[in-house]
Parts: structure tokens; sequence; C-alpha cells
């Protein structure tokens, strides 16, 4: 089966240590990351988690939290770092980037899943992806969470949604 990649959330504002949302391992799933963005060629999506013009409902909250991300789209902060030049992003308010967008980009295709954060943005995309009917698999060393300990939760928790749901590492992707 065709399966379409989606590289989540690779930008600044996760990459710089500076800033209040860093992933520690960030930079450590870069190389692993570019081996299946190489591999998947065509068939890859890169998507980018943007702040809303106006946070309604819940959102009001989350952003009375962190009201350093409340810019716009085109900040350098919510750009996908320099080692990738995506020519288009599927953009989402939301953590889970499987929006219609993204929908009607993996078609029938598995869907695999790489970037951060394992905890969050990964996890609920995957999950989402999943209830829809799509294949998914996650790739545990080309994903990095918020620590440690949070991204080996998620993805055993991951695993508890088999077989819509499977981990792999890139060596299994790509065997």
């Amino acid at each position: 089966m065709k399966s379409i990649l989606a590289v989540i959330d690779l930008q600044n504002v996760f990459a710089d240590p500076a800033s209040p949302w860093f992933t520690p391992r960030f930079a450590a799933i870069l190389p692993q990351v570019r081996r299946l963005v190489t591999a998947f060629g065509d068939d890859v999506v890169f998507t980018r988690f943007v702040a809303p013009s106006r946070p309604e409902g819940a959102w009001q909250r989350y952003y009375e939290q962190w009201p350093f991300a409340l810019q716009p789209p085109d900040s350098p902060l919510y750009q996908v770092v320099d080692a990738f030049s995506p020519s288009s992003t599927v953009d989402a308010t939301t953590f889970g980037k499987w929006t219609p967008r993204m929908a009607t980009r993996v078609g029938g295709a598995g869907l695999v899943l790489a970037g951060v954060s394992t905890d969050c943005c990964v996890l609920s995309t995957a999950l989402a992806a999943a209830d829809a009917g799509v294949e998914v698999t996650v790739v545990s060393n080309a994903c990095a969470g918020a620590a440690d300990e949070s991204h080996a939760k998620a993805l055993d928790l991951m695993r508890l949604y088999g077989p819509l749901v499977k981990v792999a590492t890139t060596d299994e992707v790509l065997g």
C-alpha cells in the first residue's frame, strides 16, 4: 500500500532552545526525518502549528498561558526549520493535523508520521487519522516529545490502537 509521509511541525518554535516550547531531542531526529523525506520523494507533506488570529473557546485560556505564541503564521517562529524547505505546508490552529486538506492529500494511502511532538501533535494526528480509517505508522526514532518519558508513554499509548496505528523505526519503514 502506498503511504504519504507527514512531517509534523518541524518549526523554529520547537527547535529553538530559547523557546518555551523547545523540544529537547528536536535536532537528534533530523537525520532520520531527512532519510524519510528523501525516500518518500513527492509523497511528503509538512505541517505547521500556527496560532489563530482570535483564539476561541478553551484556546483562549491556552494562549493566556502562552501569549508569546500569538503571532501571525508568517512569523519566523512558525517557519519550518532551515534544514527543510517545503514549497507548501498544511497549517492548522489545532494540535491534530488530520484536517480536510490533509485527508485530501493522503487520499486512500497510508499515513507515516514523523516530527514533534510525539506527546501532542503527532499523537493527536495519529488518533484522528486512525479514527478516519487510515492506516497510520508512527516512526519512533523520527519523532521527539516534550521529554523522553512522555515520548515513550505516547508511543506506548499509540501501540494500544493497533492494528490501526503501528509504531516502527525508520529502518523498519524504509526496509
